[in-house]
Formats: structure tokens, C-alpha cells, sequence
């Protein structure tokens, strides 16, 4: 898909956020969601989305939108170093597929990185083990 096009409300995220299928929440308010990515390249791995735009990529989200919804991102790196105690946290953003986005709605990847180990690669790692992903969602809001 390219970086352009019309929003799809039948996304998996636009989903999450209606309730239609389910996450392991990490946070939520009026501005953004954050819960665990079910095919993490890291350990505690989460992905942050706002709620109220419909935007495809950054480049879409109205400017006015852009400062709270970077705040609710910045807040779950906070908690994950703060639950997690990693040595470093990378922070991603894809816009369009030819940069790696596979979900077309805005989000953040918040990965927590520990020395000498390796991140997988994005969209080939499996599917995370539920009761791990439950586990760290819950100590990562506990730190929020």
C-alpha cells in the first residue's frame, strides 16, 4: 500500500479501539491506546495509537493532535523503563508499506533493548505467549 489512500475503519487497530477484538492494554485515555504487540521483535514490545483520528501514518494526524498523542508515547516509554529496567528503549514509526508499515493506522512501536540481544525482525517474528504479554502489560500500567 502506498503512503497515500483512504482510511480503512476495518483495520485490526481501528478494531482494538472500538472493542471489536481484543488487546493486552497497557493504557488508555481520550487521546491514545497502548498495549502489547502480539508479534513482538523484543520483549515487552508495545505499540501506542491514538483514539480519535483517523490517520493512516504521522504525516495525517492533524497538527493540533500531534503534541498529546507524542506525550501518551513518551509517558509508555517512561513506564516500560521504569517496569522493565532496560539498558536502552528504541522507538519506531513507519509511514507507508515501502517504510515497513503493515498496519495502516498511526502508531508508535515502543521497544524496550537489552545489551547483546538482538531485536527480531519486523512482521516474521511469532506470536507472543498470552499469559507473558498479559504479565508485562500489567507491570508496564503499574508504572504508568
Amino acid at each position: 500500500m502506498s503512503l497515500h489512500g483512504a482510511y480503512d475503519t476495518g483495520n485490526i487497530f481501528a478494531k482494538i479501539i472500538r472493542g471489536e477484538a481484543p488487546c493486552f492494554k497497557v493504557f488508555e485515555d481520550d487521546v491514545a491506546l497502548a498495549f502489547m504487540d502480539l508479534f513482538p521483535v523484543g520483549r515487552g514490545h508495545a505499540l501506542v495509537i491514538p483514539k480519535r483520528a483517523q490517520a493512516r501514518n504521522l504525516i495525517e494526524l492533524p497538527v493540533a493532535e500531534i503534541g498529546p498523542y507524542m506525550e501518551r508515547v513518551q509517558r509508555v516509554a517512561a513506564a516500560q523503563v521504569k517496569a522493565l529496567k532496560p539498558d536502552g528503549v528504541t522507538i519506531m514509526q513507519f509511514n507507508g508499506a515501502p517504510a515497513g508499515q503493515s498496519v495502516f493506522h498511526l502508531h508508535f512501536h515502543i521497544i524496550p533493548r537489552w545489551e547483546g540481544q538482538a531485536l527480531g525482525k519486523h512482521g516474521q517474528t511469532p506470536m507472543a505467549d498470552k499469559a507473558d504479554l498479559e504479565k508485562l502489560a500489567a507491570k508496564i500500567a503499574a508504572a504508568m
